[in-house]
């Protein structure tokens, strides 16, 4: 892991803790609305190749992430329950009246990328939001970042200096050790996390359930760093971007949490 990567790392982490330890939800969703427009349109660049797509209603879509935590406060709940039922038709008729306004020089595959970028993005990262506005939010967001974390820096020096058996050709360097070494050193994290919480904050979590919640994480984890190598194998890029020195663009520092974030939601929701 070079220099470049350890000191981003050193230097973002800060940032990120006191965001999450000390900003209302408010401003919590405000930060994820931010910082999904930026992997959109990385994502968006990325693909640009293979297709126009609709950039803007990308970033509308980002932008309401802002709001997740605002209009219980200003709208009935049973508005807000027929704006989730009718938010996917809503967006996908938007999408097809740009093909019939444009003559169809927006086509399918244009309007495809779009609603996959707003799908895989905005859909997975607004669970962030909505696991820091659960009970106990402030304590619970960090199992996710946690396995997520955990999990990537695990994998690495397990495959680095163990790894012999290769784990798939969409990311060569990946190993079947490191993918181990990765749920182990994840769940040692988690439960030392766990240790302090229930000590020290006057938390009950079980640790069977930890055990068993972060494991699951984990492997998700690196199904979403998979995920993401074969999205830039497809489009033969080495990185979204180089917006993070050392780590690549921002959607390359968040794949993993995508698609943690609505299976950890469930979990949470369901222990």
């Amino acid at each position: 892991m070079d220099f470049k990567r350890i000191a981003s790392a050193l230097i973002g982490f800060p940032g990120v803790v006191a965001i999450l330890v000390f900003a209302n939800n408010y401003i919590v969703d405000i930060v994820i609305s931010i910082v999904a427009i930026i992997a959109i349109h990385e994502f968006y660049n990325a693909v640009a190749k293979e297709s126009k797509p609709i950039k803007w209603m990308g970033y509308m879509a980002c932008i309401s992430i802002a709001f997740i935590h605002i209009l219980p406060l200003v709208m009935p709940i049973e508005y807000i329950e027929l704006l989730k039922t009718i938010i996917i038709p809503v967006i996908i008729l938007l999408l097809f009246l740009h093909v019939i306004i444009s003559n169809m020089k927006i086509n399918f595959r244009d309007i495809a990328y779009t609603f996959f970028g707003i799908f895989y993005i905005v859909g997975f990262i607004m669970f962030l939001a909505l696991i820091r506005g659960m009970e106990n939010g402030k304590v619970l967001i960090w199992y996710v970042f946690f396995a997520a974390w955990a999990t990537d820096v695990f994998a690495y020096f397990v495959g680095k200096y163990l790894g012999k058996h290769k784990f798939s050709e969409i990311s060569p360097k990946k190993t079947i050790e490191g993918c181990i070494g990765g749920i182990v050193g994840s769940v040692i994290v988690v439960l030392i996390y766990t240790y302090y919480i229930n000590n020290f904050m006057n938390f009950e979590y079980s640790y069977i359930y930890v055990m068993i919640v972060t494991a699951i994480l984990s492997i998700i984890s690196q199904i979403g760093d998979f995920a993401a190598s074969t999205i830039k194998r497809y489009v033969d890029i080495k990185d979204y971007s180089e917006l993070i020195p050392g780590h690549g663009g921002m959607l390359d520092r968040i794949d993993s949490l995508l698609f943690i974030a609505p299976f950890a939601y469930a979990l949470f929701t369901f222990f």
